[in-house]
């Protein structure tokens, strides 16, 4: 039997952060891959450090608090903890696969200085 998880949006409107149609279909990909009857959502979050102050921080997760955010991309769920979600506002996720590499990707309007790595900023 399958838990049910209810989470508070609080008082906020929009996503914290939106996903390419690429990044939902390798999120979507990934989560498949995990070969598990868990509820997988990917949990996108922001922790203090790296060469440029704050890091990106992803992985799938399992469990959510009350504070969390909790965004539906068709079958993808991603949660943002609520002390990442200022940090967050307005980023898009993108996952790209060519000659230079595959990968996921931020865009974030809220980095004022991003590091060389790409998962670095301020």
């Amino acid at each position: 039997m399958t838990d049910v998880t209810t989470v508070s949006l609080r008082d906020v409107t929009a996503a914290p952060l939106s996903l390419t149609p690429a990044a939902q279909a390798k999120v979507a990909e990934l989560i498949a891959g995990e070969g598990t009857d868990e509820v997988l959502a990917l949990r996108v979050a922001v922790k203090p450090g790296g060469c440029s102050g704050f890091n990106y921080d992803m992985f799938f997760d399992t469990e959510f608090a009350d504070d969390d955010i909790v965004t539906e991309f068709d079958a993808v769920k991603v949660v943002v903890d609520a002390d990442s979600v200022p940090l967050l506002v307005g980023a898009t996720l993108d996952y790209s696969d060519g000659l230079q590499g595959a990968g996921f990707h931020i865009s974030n309007p809220n980095a004022t200085r991003t590091c060389g790595c790409g998962n670095s900023f301020s």
